[in-house]
């Protein structure tokens, strides 16, 4: 009977799609509002509770690989000249400090690393002041844990009037059913789920931008040290 009904739902929703154009086109026009392109100008990133302790939770990758992709998106972004806000929780009294090899690429200076106790930073007046203080409108959510550190802000932004997308791969989990449910309820918000590498290349946008060989060295793929390389090779054959 399920079934049946299952079938019936289908017919009806197949039909009014071929059928009903303002459907059809009133859909795509969704979609593409929401695919608003990414630049160095109008996104910033923000890097949430990426500590210690906290990473000894991470179960679906290893901690060195979330570091990796961590420091490497905080790197592109520093070139591309896009502000980068960093937070921690509970420092002090339980996870630690942020750890050293991403303290090592940010501007500590010209944006400090935002200390707070709660669980969404977006709750904490500090944090919403240095974002707004950027005046970007697309925010980049990275966080030790997927569903609570990078989703909770990204939720409350997007609430807030901004566009937000949370890198998948610069943001851990304590296991798979954390992953799925975590990416589930993500999409399901407005969030964009996107990985460290494709949404850099968006906001470089071109390979005849002057720092692409460092950003590429930044992203720090298998592959980049074959491409700078061949940049090599292909300027020195031109001159």
């Amino acid at each position: 009977m399920v079934r049946l009904l299952h079938l019936e739902l289908l017919r009806d929703v197949t039909y009014r799609l071929e059928t009903d154009d303002s459907i059809m086109f009133s859909d795509f026009r969704k979609v593409s509002s929401t695919m608003e392109r990414l630049t160095r100008d109008n996104s910033a990133v923000c890097l949430i509770d990426h500590q210690v302790g906290l990473l000894l939770g991470v179960r679906d990758i290893t901690i060195n690989e979330l570091k990796h992709n961590v420091v490497g998106l905080a790197k592109a972004a520093k070139i591309l000249g896009m502000p980068i806000i960093a937070s921690t929780t509970a420092k002090d009294v339980l996870w630690g400090p942020t750890f050293p090899e991403l303290v090592a690429v940010l501007d500590t200076k010209k944006y400090p690393i935002i200390e707070r106790m709660t669980m969404n930073a977006w709750d904490d007046p500090d944090f919403v002041k240095a974002v707004k203080a950027t005046g970007r409108t697309h925010l980049l959510f990275a966080g030790v844990t997927l569903q609570v550190c990078a989703a909770l802000p990204a939720y409350s932004a997007l609430a807030a009037g901004y566009k937000s997308y949370v890198v998948i791969d610069a943001s851990g989990v304590l296991s798979a059913t954390n992953r799925q449910v975590g990416i589930a309820r993500i999409q399901q918000a407005g969030v964009i789920p996107v990985d460290y590498f494709s949404i850099v290349c968006e906001v470089m946008a071109t390979n005849a931008d002057p720092s692409a060989n460092e950003v590429y060295a930044a992203l720090d793929q298998d592959f980049s040290t074959v491409i700078g390389q061949f940049s090599k090779a292909m300027t020195g054959k031109t001159k």
